[in-house]
């Protein structure tokens, strides 16, 4: 808490400025509500109970996203680790896919999935797909080549080889791609929920902007901030437990 302190009054300083540059600047509500007005707006909302449906939505789509693409992505780097030959083949096809924007790709999702939580779902595990795979190459390339030997020495089949040495010896880059993605993962549910979501944080938020609702928006932004907060964090937690047990082992 103590080395959190500087940041907390940072934060607080600058609620401070914008509360009074909202409230003596002569600016409209409109265009920049004050955090009070945020906050007050934050509390109905949880209050009333409207806020619970879509941030459990939002959630449920970002986990699953999550998932798939980081499964996926991990199963995609080891693969291509360890076959160079197909790792050359598909590379390129597998970088073009990451380069078409995930947003353009909105409306050919509705069409082929329909409305509702598949498409969403679908640019979420695209999204965190490409930072698990690309970690998870980059990690398994850099084992060091004297270990390798030596298991290489001892007998070691490639399998024993991969879950003994290059994996866990890759465990850092790995966790650090996961990190990445779970950020990416938030961004890509609540991009989802714009082109086509009919409840979750990022539906609200068309919603709110329908009405010109400034305060709905700037409160659903706190929510969407403090859960991919809550969720990094959370995957803090779980590398340092992992790494904790790889290094004793």
């Amino acid at each position: 808490m103590t080395a959190r302190l500087p940041s907390l009054l940072l934060l607080l300083i600058l609620l401070a400025g914008w509360e009074g540059w909202c409230r003596f600047g002569g600016l409209s509500p409109l265009v920049l509500p004050p955090p009070s007005a945020v906050l007050a707006t934050l509390g109905g909302e949880i209050a009333s109970g409207r806020l619970w449906p879509h941030l459990a939505v939002t959630a449920a789509e970002m986990g699953l996203g999550l998932g798939i693409g980081a499964l996926v992505g991990l199963g995609t780097g080891i693969l291509l680790a360890e076959v160079p030959a197909l790792s050359r083949l598909l590379r390129p096809y597998v970088l073009a896919s990451q380069l078409v924007p995930k947003l353009a790709l909105g409306p050919l999702f509705i069409i082929w999935f329909g409305f509702g939580m598949t498409p969403t779902i679908v640019i979420t595990a695209l999204i965190c797909f490409f930072p698990l795979m690309e970690t998870t190459l980059t990690g398994l390339g850099e084992v060091d080549a004297a270990r390798r030997d030596l298991f290489r020495m001892l007998g070691a089949s490639r399998l024993q080889t991969l879950l003994r040495l290059k994996l866990p010896a890759a465990l850092p880059v790995i966790m650090a791609g996961l990190r990445v993605a779970v950020v990416l993962a938030l961004v890509g549910a609540v991009v989802g929920e714009f082109i086509g979501g009919r409840s979750g944080l990022g539906a609200s938020i068309i919603a709110a902007q329908s009405v010109m609702d400034s305060s709905l928006i700037f409160a659903l932004f706190i929510v969407i901030t403090a859960l991919g907060m809550l969720l990094y964090e959370a995957v803090r937690l779980v590398e340092r437990r992992v790494l904790h047990r790889f290094s004793k082992g």
